[in-house]
């Protein structure tokens, strides 16, 4: 690390992180194509982490087995905290499969985080199914929490919906055990929910290991800009990432006007600048 950053006020507190990653996802056109020249492109944008998504059995990540794909990563000096893996199973039925291949998979590449990155719409319709859903994800905690991993839980905006009189993320926070259930807070589909982060954070602080960083076009809301373009305020939000607890910084964006690459390496230059200011 060099003198300039070690002295850099903001990485003297916990809202400044020594990494940013990116949310592979975001570049999910590009991965079949070439997942090692996607890689590689990733690490040249300054990413110093991602977040893995998409792994299954027979091709495992873009054609790479979990341990090459490590590799990969290794090569570009990139580490992985979290990834999403599905669990559409868990969710409805409570069964413990996908469990499992996520928490071998997580293991193998060094990841901290088994992230939920979805709940199917057919299964959140009523209370009672919102109750299945906490009840599986607590099942799922505990078992990952035993495996020495923790879980976490990727949002977008239906979450924040009242069905038959509850909301699903303020149940989620408020029946799981905090210990074991961490929150990864997309900011923009909070935002675009019409709730608060902040509020949030402050209703149950510590919650939100990570967060993905993802900006709202001015214009159109509907789409992403890259972050400092748009109109969420990060400066705010980070202001307060001590109470919420953030430790990782995931950049994701879903749809682009310029180059993909152009793009995150925007993102994450503006991203790396406000945290460390």
């Amino acid at each position: 690390m060099g003198t300039s950053l070690m002295f850099a006020p903001g990485l003297l507190s916990a809202k400044a992180p020594t990494k940013t990653g990116l949310q592979l996802y975001t570049l999910r056109d590009q991965l079949p194509k070439d997942v090692k020249a996607v890689i590689a492109n990733v690490a040249k944008a300054g990413c110093q982490e991602v977040e893995t998504f998409g792994y299954n059995a027979e091709n495992g990540f873009w054609g790479l087995n979990v341990a090459d794909f490590k590799k990969l990563l290794q090569q570009h000096n990139l580490t992985t905290p979290s990834g999403h893996y599905g669990m559409d199973k868990l969710l409805a039925h409570g069964e413990m499969q996908e469990v499992e291949i996520a928490i071998t998979t997580a293991k193998t590449l060094g990841q901290q985080y088994v992230t939920i990155p979805y709940i199917d719409q057919n299964i959140r319709k009523t209370a009672s199914d919102i109750k299945n859903i906490v009840k599986n994800i607590s099942l799922a905690a505990e078992r990952i929490n035993k495996a020495g991993l923790i879980t976490a839980y990727h949002n977008h905006n239906f979450e924040f919906e009242v069905v038959d009189g509850v909301m699903l993320y303020d149940v989620l926070l408020k029946e799981t055990n905090p210990a074991m259930l961490h929150m990864e807070m997309d900011l923009y589909w909070v935002v675009r929910a019409g709730q608060d982060p902040l509020k949030w954070f402050a209703k149950y602080p510590g919650r939100f290991a990570i967060v993905h960083v993802k900006d709202m076009d001015k214009r159109e809301p509907q789409l992403n800009t890259e972050i400092g373009k748009g109109s969420i305020d990060f400066k705010a939000i980070f202001s307060k990432a001590k109470l919420a607890g953030i430790k990782h910084y995931i950049i994701e964006q879903e749809n682009f006007k310029i180059d993909p690459y152009a793009s995150i390496t925007e993102s994450n230059k503006y991203l790396r600048k406000l945290l460390l200011a």
